[in-house]
Parts: C-alpha cells; structure tokens; sequence
C-alpha cells in the first residue's frame, strides 16, 4: 500500500513525518508526477525506514533516478548528526565510490567514426571488464596497501596519468583517513588484481558526441572546453570485488553489535549500522575511505589506458588529442560536511547512496577552476540513450546538503530485462543507429538495454526544475564498452 504523498512543489513530494510514529525526519521525493508514479513500492517503504534511524536530519531524500536497493533505496541520501547519528553500509552500497569519469577531445564526429569500430575493439582489450576481471597491473601486497592510502596520487606518481587530473577529481583522488589495518585480507585479495577494470553490471566505458543541439548553455559549455560536434569519452565503474568485501565484513559487524551493545533497533537488517563515533562505526569509515581510494586509483588507470588507446589509433601525443579531464564524481559515499542545518554550520555525515555531490559555485571542497561555476556533475544514461554534463548549484547546497541524482535509474530487473531482450539482436539494432557495443556476454547486453531504464532526460529535467543542478550539454553514445 502506497503511502499518503503531499505535494510540495512541481518535482518536490513528502511523505510527512507523522504519518508513522517511528519517523524522525519526513521523506522528501524529487521527482516529476510521471517518475513518482512509476517508482516501485518498495522504494517508499525503505525512504521510510531510513527516516528512523539515529541521528537523521532533516529528511531521508529520494532522487528521481530513485528505485529499490539494500537497505536504502538507490537514489537516497541521508545526512547524520556527526555526535548522534550513525554509519550504515547500506546508506552507501556495496561497490564504494561507484562513480563517474568525463574526459573530452579536440577531435570531432568527422575524425572518429572512421575509426571508431577500430576504437571500440582496441579499448574494450586494454580496459578489461565483465565479472571477475583482472587488470594489467600486477601490484605486490605492500603497493596495493599504497594505493588504498593514496588513492589517484599514486597512479600519477607512477605515471598513469597528469597532475591536472587530481586537480579535476573529487577529494583530489585521495580522502584522507583510510586504514589499510581496518580491512579483511579476503578484501585485500579481492580488490590487488582489479585496478583498470571496469567490472560488469551498469559499469561502462563509452564514446559520446556532442550534438550542436544537445547544447544547453553555450557560454558554459566553452568554458569547460566542450564544442559542437566534439567527441568526449565517460566511463562508469567503482571499486569491485574489494568495496564488496568491505560492506560485507561490517554488515555482519554491525549486526552482531547494533543491538546487543548500543541498543539500536532498526526495521530491516539491511539497515545494520553503529554510532559513527562508536569503535566499529569509525572502523567502517576508515576501511571504507579504502574503497573510495581503491576507486579513485581504478578510474585513473582507465583513464591511461583510454589515453594510450586514442594515442596509438590516432598516432598523435594524448596532450595534442586534448584528452583532458572534466571531473571525477563519486556516488555510494559517507563523507563528513559542513552544512548549514536550522541557520547553524553544522558536521555532517553525508550518506549518498547511487547520488551525486552538486557543490554550488563558491564552494570550498571543489577545484578552484570551477568555484565560479560550480562543481561538474556527471550523469550516465543507459547506452541506448544519451548522458548529461551538469553543474552544481547554491540551491542543492541549502535543500539536499548538495546533493543531485546520479544517473536514469532503472526500471525493471535484470532477470526481467533479459526475458525480452536478446543481446545479440540489440547489438546488431544500435549498429544499425550508429552505436558500436562490444561486451563480453550477450545476457549484459539485454539486461542494460534502454527500456531498462527511466527516461534520462524526464530524471535531468527533476533536477533541472527543482534546481540542484543545472544542464550544460546532452551527450550522445557512439561507441560501448560492457561489463
């Protein structure tokens, strides 16, 4: 049974917080009418049971990408009272810093598609995916325990990759205060082999092409290097087998003292949690900033694998082909923030779990290049559709502690997905309208055909209207890489 849903504002919906007794915040929906209708049930009953939990402020959000996941709902975010709230794993996910990665050219539509089937071939060899894949870095015990410190800045020190691209990455590549002692050695052993991977499921690498039409703001657009006709590269993927591990362990942490010894009682087990500042809720933390390192490093070596790739196709220097860096952007984070909560600058844990940051201009935690404009937010359609550039806004900062949705959401399960798609028929379909897929299975395939998923654009225009975010340009897929 759906519950009683006031509407706010055009995209702004809330379940108030009196409509059940154990509620400590109200749940707030941005979505237009038409996405709230279609999402399933089940993501109201978990926005409702995360409106519970210690230590909540303000809301439990749902973005309008929002659909079903563990213990939150994908698309939700929960910001926690730094002294009286709690840590969750499923607040964050299991693939920790799941995330996006932009990067333009100076090339057009006109040099790329005679090369592109030679493109795609070349990067879906030197960019591995699909399940249990292995990249080409063959790290020793101690390096891998270097990376989960150091994050992006020990893939540049060792060359793969330019400075300019911490300057461009969130936290700049590194969150400080990972614990390499907080983790199992079953994570460890997980996670040594899988740096440059992109993974399977919703994880991608793709070719996109900026349409003169998809431009939405020109003056923007020139400012962040982007023109008609361009050719840019993003790619969609976090930190494997190893964040999996980690919220594997400290879920059954957790379960086994969430009650016994801190009195917690929460309605579903995928909610297990602990006071963020108890013993095991800062362990969580620390072994979790170990994900989001391990997948800072992940998405920087992809990126020096795309730059050798277009380098040798092009037979030109990645500098000259202009293989700049947009942005970094994380999503299934828990990161400590100042906000302004009840008129007071408050600390903050900040749960996004399949949601984006959308720091405003004048923010502190963004590059400095981008404090006039506010921070890039990278959104990932699926690969039949299309995928948008957008910035952060002052607005997301006072209503959702800077936060906007992180890609189209999906809208059926994948078991679902493959009864009514055959791979390789839809393979063959999107060559035929100009888009080249490879991916090691077909059954990948047809779980992320288009259909699959909400209407990228109808979730962009939530966040357009309700301003937490702002659109700079729609993005064309041309060529696919798939897990």
């Amino acid at each position: 049974m759906l519950p009683k849903i006031q509407r706010v504002s055009e995209v702004v919906w809330e379940i108030p917080k009196g409509y059940r007794n154990d509620m400590r915040v109200p749940v707030r929906i941005y979505a237009t009418e038409k996405l709230l209708k279609n999402m399933d049930e089940m993501v109201f009953s978990q926005a409702l049971n995360v409106s519970t939990l210690p230590g909540i402020l303000k809301y439990s959000y749902v973005m309008p990408d929002g659909h079903s996941g563990y213990g939150f709902p994908i698309g939700g975010v929960a910001a926690m009272d730094a002294e009286t709230g709690v840590i969750s794993p499923g607040g964050i996910g299991f693939d920790i810093n799941c995330g996006m990665r932009m990067v333009l050219t100076n090339l057009t539509i006109n040099d790329v598609r005679p090369k592109l089937k030679e493109l795609v071939e070349m990067l879906f060899q030197r960019v591995p995916a699909g399940v249990g894949a292995t990249g080409f870095l063959k790290l020793k015990h101690s390096e891998f325990i270097e990376v989960l410190q150091a994050g992006a800045k020990w893939c540049v020190e060792k060359g793969y990759g330019w400075e300019e691209d911490l300057e461009k990455t969130e936290e700049k590549g590194c969150i400080a205060g990972a614990d390499p002692s907080k983790i199992s050695q079953k994570a460890v052993n997980r996670g040594i082999d899988q740096i440059g991977t992109l993974g399977s499921g919703n994880h991608y690498l793709e070719i996109q092409w900026v349409k003169p039409e998809n431009i939405v703001d020109s003056e923007i657009a020139k400012k962040l290097g982007i023109f008609e006709n361009q050719i840019v590269i993003m790619f969609h993927c976090g930190s494997r087998g190893f964040g999996h591990q980690v919220a594997t362990d400290y879920l059954q942490v957790f379960l086994n003292v969430m009650e016994r010894k801190y009195g917690i009682k929460i309605l579903d087990r995928e909610l297990a949690c602990a006071p963020f500042n108890s013993k095991e809720g800062q362990d969580y933390f620390a072994a979790m900033k170990c994900g989001i390192n391990m997948s800072f490093a992940n998405r920087q070596v992809i990126l020096h694998r795309i730059r050798e790739v277009f380098s040798k196709i092009f037979n030109s220097d990645p500098e000259k082909l202009g293989l700049h860096q947009v942005y970094d952007v994380a999503h299934n984070t828990a990161k400590l923030e100042e906000h302004i909560v009840e008129g007071q600058r408050k600390k903050v844990l900040v749960h996004r779990k399949g949601a984006t940051r959308s720091f405003g201009p004048g923010s502190q935690d963004i590059p400095d290049i981008y404090k006039e404009l506010g921070q890039p937010v990278i959104i990932g359609g699926s690969m039949e559709t299309g995928s948008y550039l957008l910035l952060g806004t002052r607005q997301a900062m006072l209503e959702t502690f800077g936060t906007t949705c992180h890609g189209s959401g999906r809208t059926m399960s994948r078991t679902k997905a493959r009864q009514l798609v055959r791979g390789e028929q839809l393979i063959k379909d999107m060559e035929r309208r100009g888009i080249i897929v490879r991916s090691v299975s077909y059954s990948g395939v047809a779980e992320e055909f288009g259909g699959a998923y909400k209407s990228i654009d109808e979730v962009v225009e939530a966040v357009s209207i309700a301003e937490l975010s702002k659109k700079v340009v729609r993005l064309i897929p041309i060529g696919n890489i798939k897990g």
